[in-house]
């Protein structure tokens, strides 16, 4: 055990990020439902549970009840809102470009005739 406990609460907090990562790949690789509880040198409790540590919880303290994931298809909701207005935003920023361009081609054509014509 680390005796200096700032240490130890410094190395928690790393080890707890590289345990959440591999959590979160299994349960993306595996398709399998997780909940994982840790509890720091503080007591503090950190959580991390997917689809959601809700469902989880009550899936695993109502084991016959099939807890439906509600949030899940909401976060999946927003999503797609913020994913389509962000291809509506790029659509017209791309707009103004094309128009930037094309204003730049009858500029340069108008200085080319200008310059030919003196």
């Amino acid at each position: 055990m680390i005796e200096n406990q700032d240490d130890r609460l410094i190395t928690f907090s790393k080890r707890r990020s590289g345990i959440y990562k591999k959590i979160g790949e299994l349960s993306t690789l595996c398709g399998n439902e997780i909940l994982f509880i840790i509890f720091s040198p503080a007591r503090k409790p950190f959580t991390f549970g997917h689809p959601s540590i809700e469902s989880i919880a009550n899936r695993f303290l109502n084991r016959n009840i099939h807890v439906i994931d509600d949030m899940h298809a909401l976060i999946e909701a927003h999503r797609t809102v913020r994913i389509k207005k962000l291809i509506q935003l790029y659509n017209e920023v791309q707009s103004q470009i094309d128009a930037s361009h094309e204003t730049q081609k009858v500029l340069a054509q108008q200085i080319t005739s200008g310059t030919d014509s003196n």
